[in-house]
């Protein structure tokens, strides 16, 4: 039996530890992040103000001009729940003359200078508000790649990505992010009528199954296929992950040295903390 039941007290805590923890290493403490009404960003905010205060996190909206109004209302209606700081700074002008450039352009292409350009303003935002970028990205979505490398990936710390969509769900729920929030279908906002599962062509609750089996359980495809799962199914997400190793993981570096960053330069106690 696949049990992606997590208990969201402790999970709750030992998150918002780790937000201040690793904020405090490093001598800040503030965040923000992009704020989209969607779910995980709704997690990563409310964890965060619990962490922190209101007073210290800054929610940033950032839409295109495809964007669905209820995004912004939905966001807007977080912001006013938890009273953190907040700002709406439209990305429109700022990518169109890049998307327009090219004649040949393609949704994928737009879709990842949007969310380059969203990460672009949140680090600008980062130096005035004196805060760390915080990631909103979940387990699933980083082991399938399910990201722009340098546009969503681009974070100082990802407070959630050790959990997967479901649980996600489960932890929204215990910090009392609106159902609306919860049952929204996922989306990156890239473009108009743009969700995850129908770009994957496959659903989160399908896919967290797989994944629990293959990361956490170390299990072989074939003892997937064993276990009830389509054979296609598995070769596929196993594809992903192994496509998409690159964009969890700093770039390599030539290893000469006998201390190399990455490779032997690497745990916290290397840099003093």
């Amino acid at each position: 039996m696949i049990d992606l039941t997590i208990n969201p007290d402790l999970t709750i805590k030992i998150l918002t530890g780790f937000i201040k923890t690793e904020l405090n290493r490093v001598g800040f403490k503030r965040t923000l992040m992009g704020v989209s009404g969607g779910i995980d960003s709704a997690v990563s905010l409310y964890l965060s103000a619990k962490a922190l205060g209101p007073e210290n996190v800054l929610a940033v909206r950032m839409p295109y001009r495809t964007s669905p109004q209820d995004t912004l209302e939905d966001a807007q209606a977080m912001i006013d729940d938890l009273g953190v700081q907040s700002m709406t700074v439209e990305i429109t002008e700022m990518v169109d003359p890049l998307i327009n450039h090219y004649e040949n352009m393609t949704k994928l292409r737009a879709g990842n200078i949007m969310a380059r350009m969203r990460m672009i303003v949140l680090y600008d935002q980062s130096v005035p508000f004196k805060g760390l970028v915080m990631g909103t990205s979940n387990k699933t979505e980083m082991l399938l790649g399910y990201s722009t490398i340098f546009g969503d990936s681009a974070v100082a710390l990802q407070p959630i990505g050790d959990l997967y969509k479901t649980q996600v769900r489960q932890l929204a729920k215990a910090l009392g992010v609106p159902d609306k929030v919860i049952q929204k279908a996922p989306s990156a906002d890239l473009w108009a009528g743009q969700t995850d599962e129908g770009e994957l062509g496959f659903t989160y609750a399908e896919v967290d199954k797989l994944l629990y089996l293959l990361v956490d359980q170390r299990y072989r495809p074939e003892d997937c296929v064993e276990e009830g799962f389509d054979q296609a199914f598995v070769e596929r997400v196993m594809e992903l992950m192994r496509r998409n190793h690159f964009k969890r993981v700093m770039p390599p570096i030539a290893k000469l040295s006998q201390r190399t960053i990455g490779y032997d330069f690497l745990y916290l106690r290397d840099w003093g903390t």
